[in-house]
């Protein structure tokens, strides 16, 4: 893996559809800087005002669809209450992930995510941790 940061993600172009490859040393930030990602190819602005927060419980049986689950519900609150997050305390405990979200409503936002799909979908595990690339439909 040729990255100079430890995580991070970028862009690699589609026409219908957005791919996103994010990398991390664990399972845990490997979520969030997908979820920045995400945001970050949407333009996503949050408002100044913080304070929103919300708890997600997620069962999941492998990484892929855990991270696919997450990613879900982050679209869906996105849609359905505009609202996006920028602090993130995710902890996996066993098969379920916590996660305290905390955010705010969004300002703005570019272009909307209809949903994270399976497309090609794999967390490749390296000697520095892992690696995802992840389909958007847009």
């Amino acid at each position: 893996m040729h990255h100079t940061s430890p995580f991070g993600f970028r862009e690699i172009s589609h026409t219908a559809d957005w791919e996103l490859e994010v990398w991390a040393p664990d399972l845990e930030s490997l979520l969030e800087h997908a979820v920045r990602g995400m945001y970050h190819l949407t333009h996503l602005e949050l408002a100044p005002q913080p304070g929103l927060t919300r708890k997600l419980e997620i069962q999941f049986s492998e990484p892929e669809t855990l991270l696919i689950d997450f990613l879900t519900e982050l679209i869906y609150l996105t849609e359905s209450e505009k609202i996006g997050f920028d602090g993130f305390n995710l902890q996996i405990q066993g098969d379920r992930l916590i996660a305290i979200l905390s955010g705010s409503k969004i300002e703005s936002l570019a272009k909307e995510i209809k949903a994270a799909t399976y497309h090609n979908l794999e967390v490749r595990e390296y000697k520095d941790g892992l690696v995802a690339n992840i389909v958007f439909d847009v």
